[in-house]
This record gives structure tokens, C-alpha cells and sequence, in this order.
């Protein structure tokens, strides 16, 4: 047996070339019943029951979790199990994907006369076309391969790919039959990054309006409030903002006039200040203020009144980005 790495990295490539041109052979054989199946998956009124024995069972599985994620409730169904009590998770509105790379799986029968039996439309992942799975099913999609990428053809390898690829189509060709949005996938994965960052909104990370400064406001008052509002200081009349000063205001200030200590905030204020509403994403909030190098910002209601102040290293570490 080979050690030399070269020759192990050829004996990689030969598998990942192989299982890529049985893809490509799978994709020119989609055809109406591949359509048919999304639209029956589709229309189900129930879940989508996915069953397999062996590794076909645990590819089974992920198209099962796949579709639950992408927002088609399936479940997963041992096809022995299903006999011994099981099968109580199975309704009449169902709709079945049954993967066997043969068809001809013996311990798929009994939950394949239980199905036919309950009135459940069974969609079959197979290579026997014209095998027993095939002829009792709906659909069938054909998940054939010429040979396994295990030298000796008989380890499913290959043919769990395939099968795999072709779960993972229909997943994605229901998300968009559905409208499924990114939003509603982060709501179904609150724990991951993806979640965080599409769930994450200003009001959850601004901080309450503080040191809100009248027009008449020196400059002197306004240098207080810099220092103690994280370089932001905010001018309002009757809770509406006027105006913001920041410390990149009060640097170049400094430097160009000494004695600004005594001005008015109002003469020196941005009177068209960038501002967030607290119910915008705090992804998109971070963008902008990115994109124009901004710090801070002043956080209004939907009338226009400032109702808290974000800063851009509290969405930062919020997990905004």
C-alpha cells in the first residue's frame, strides 16, 4: 500500500472527479419530475417524512434537517422503526422521500405498504428506476451512478453524493417556491452568527439618550458632554434632534480657534446629522456608519423623536458584523 503523499492526493482527486461528473450526469437527467416533486412538496398540508436504511438513512437525515431549516417541516423516519410504533408520527397529509440506491431495499417494504396504505404520495431518491421503490412512488428522481468512487464499487460513496445533491435541490428549489427569506432563516437559527447578525436590531444595543444639550449650549457644555457620552453630543429642542457635535468637531475646532470654549453649540453643530431608527437591522447600521466613518449616531423613533444613542464598538461587539 502507497504512503507517498503525491500518490495518496491522486487517489483523492480521482474521487472527488468522479463523484463531480456523476453530478454533472445527475443534473442533465433533471427533468418534469423533478419539478412535479418540488410542487408536491410544496403543496403537502403535513410534514415531509424522509426515510433510508443504512447510509442512505443518514443521508435521509440531512435532506430531513435541511428541509426543517429551510422552512419545509420534515422528519425523519427509521423504515424499521416505523413498524414497531414509529409510524404514529406519519398523517394522512404527509408527503414521503424514500432514498434506496437499488429500490429494492428489503427493509423499505413495510413502510412502503404502511404509506401506500395511509394514502401518503411517496417521492423515491433511487438508481433502480424500475425497481420495486420506483413503482409504487409518485415521483421519481433518478439518483443512478455508473460506478462507486470505492475502488472495489461496492462502499456507497458516490451514490450517497448524489443522493445527497439532489435532497439539497429540492431544499433549495422550495425555499424559493415558498419565498423563504434570509430573515427567516435566521429566525429558525437564533444561536448561529448568521442569526445573530440578521436577528440583532438597533433597539437591542442603543443606549438611552443622555446630556441632550439645548441650542443655547456653549461649547463648553458640549465639550462635557464628549467626554462623557463616548465622543457624541447631541442637540435637541422639544425631542427632536437639531444637531450633533463629535469629537472630530471639537479636534479640528481646537485647532483652528483657541478661544471656542464660549460659541454657541448651534454654530458649530452638523444640523443634517446620519441617524438610525431603533428597529432597523444593526448590520445595516454598522454599514453606514462605516461607510461615511462615523462613530456614533442619534437613534429616532418613527415621529422623529431621539429615543437613544448607538455607537459602532457596541455593534461591533454585539455581533452586528
Amino acid at each position: 500500500m502507497t504512503r507517498d503523499p503525491d500518490a495518496l492526493s491522486q487517489l483523492g482527486r480521482r474521487v472527488l472527479e468522479l463523484e463531480a461528473r456523476e453530478l454533472a450526469a445527475c443534473a442533465d437527467r433533471i427533468e418534469g419530475s423533478f419539478g412535479r416533486a418540488v410542487q408536491l412538496l410544496a403543496s403537502a398540508q403535513g410534514r415531509v417524512i424522509v426515510s433510508g436504511v443504512g447510509k442512505s438513512g443518514l443521508i435521509a437525515r440531512k435532506i430531513a434537517a435541511t428541509l426543517t431549516s429551510t422552512g419545509t417541516p420534515a422528519a425523519y423516519l427509521h423504515p424499521v422503526d416505523s413498524l414497531h410504533g414509529d409510524l404514529g408520527i406519519v398523517g394522512r397529509t404527509d408527503v414521503a422521500i424514500l432514498l434506496s440506491k437499488s429500490g429494492e431495499t428489503e427493509e423499505m417494504f413495510g413502510l412502503l405498504a404502511a404509506l401506500q396504505r395511509l394514502g401518503v404520495p411517496i417521492i423515491a431518491i433511487t438508481g433502480g428506476r424500475q425497481s420495486t421503490l420506483a413503482r409504487m412512488a409518485r415521483e421519481v428522481l433518478d439518483a443512478g451512478v455508473s460506478e462507486e468512487a470505492c475502488p472495489h464499487d461496492l462502499a456507497p460513496t458516490t451514490s450517497t453524493t448524489v443522493a445527497l445533491a439532489i435532497g439539497d435541490a429540492l431544499a433549495v428549489a422550495l425555499l424559493e417556491v415558498k419565498g423563504f427569506r434570509r430573515e427567516d432563516f435566521a429566525e429558525l437559527h437564533p444561536g448561529g452568527t448568521l442569526g445573530r447578525k440578521l436577528l440583532l436590531r438597533v433597539r437591542d444595543v442603543m443606549l438611552e439618550p443622555q446630556g441632550i444639550l439645548p441650542q443655547g449650549a456653549t461649547m463648553r457644555e458640549g465639550v462635557m458632554a464628549l467626554a462623557r457620552h463616548r465622543g457624541l453630543a447631541v442637540i435637541a429642542e422639544d425631542g427632536r434632534v437639531a444637531g450633533v457635535v463629535t469629537a472630530g468637531d471639537l479636534s479640528r475646532l481646537a485647532e483652528s480657534e483657541p478661544g471656542f470654549i464660549e460659541r454657541p453649540v448651534a454654530s458649530v453643530m452638523t444640523r443634517t446629522p446620519k441617524t438610525a431608527q431603533a428597529d432597523e437591522l444593526a448590520a445595516a447600521v454598522l454599514g453606514r456608519m462605516e461607510r461615511h466613518g462615523i462613530m456614533a449616531m442619534p437613534v429616532l423613533s418613527d415621529d422623529g423623536r431621539i429615543v437613544g444613542v448607538v455607537h459602532l464598538h457596541d455593534l461591533m461587539r454585539a455581533g452586528a458584523v
